[in-house]
């Protein structure tokens, strides 16, 4: 049974019947040889929103969240960011688009190579090249007070637990003010303790820089504390989408097996 509920806003987003759509899936699909991997995807973000992507290993999360930054193609279906649908997109186009969406790798992909200073300014130089020196280094020393590691500039990724190299890494992500941001399983082989930091991390995000946000989890926790709105995929496809409260709530027994 299919208990997918159409058009559900966010509770915390303003009272206003109006929200504006950042992005927006249509009849998504994505298969590998023989392994139909996403069925049919549809869905819509909304502006300053945190919508989880929530759903067991296996069910396509990742693929989808690939699909719509660029690093996989779809076989059929569109997706629509700020009104503009990536396919009509030449290559200069959706560097450019792809420019205002932040993503943070489950692997967290800081270079091993470089300090934390020079993982943080490696966008900068790279995306906003008209930055001064100055500007540089003052966004530097902000994103790492944001992500409270203000005296790791530099250390080594090596030297860095699990959950600093996520911190560094969503720093890094954020240096460059993107508009949207995704988060591949933020919390993927961590402690609880730390899991728990990290999500509240990515609600400070979401309130200082009024991102609109795509978190894909399997972490039921995460997805509690940082959800605006829920959407539960099962076998490819949305199996249930609903606010928080609807969820936790809800008598279905595979939502339900999330709580066990």
């Amino acid at each position: 049974m299919n208990l997918k509920l159409k058009n559900i806003k966010s509770e915390t987003l303003s009272s206003s019947n109006v929200h504006e759509i950042i992005l927006e899936v249509n009849h998504l699909k994505k298969s590998f040889r023989d392994q139909e991997v996403l069925k049919d995807i549809s869905f819509k973000l909304f502006e300053g929103e945190n919508l989880v992507i929530l759903g067991k290993s296996g069910s396509g999360k990742s693929v989808l969240v690939k699909c719509i930054v660029g690093l996989l193609k779809s076989d059929s279906g569109a997706i629509s960011i700020f009104g503009k649908k990536s396919s009509s997109l030449n290559a200069k186009e959706f560097n450019e688009l792809r420019q205002k969406i932040g993503f943070l790798f489950q692997s967290g992909a800081l270079y091993d190579s470089m300090t934390v200073k020079e993982n943080l300014e490696f966008p900068l130089r790279r995306m906003i090249k008209k930055l001064t020196e100055n500007e540089i280094s003052d966004k530097v020393n902000e994103v790492l007070e944001n992500v409270g590691l203000k005296d790791a500039l530099y250390k080594m990724p090596a030297q860095l637990s699990g959950g600093m190299q996520k911190r560094i890494s969503l720093a890094r992500t954020i240096a460059v003010d993107p508009i949207i941001m995704l988060y591949d399983e933020p919390t993927t082989g961590l402690d609880p303790i730390t899991s728990d930091e990290i999500s509240t991390l990515i609600n400070e995000i979401q309130k200082k820089y009024k991102t609109s946000s795509i978190i894909i989890t399997h972490d039921i926790k995460c997805a509690l504390k940082t959800a605006n709105r829920i959407i539960m995929l099962k076998d490819g496809e949305v199996y249930y989408e609903a606010n928080v409260a609807d969820f936790v709530h809800s008598d279905d027994s595979f939502i339900k097996s999330f709580f066990n």
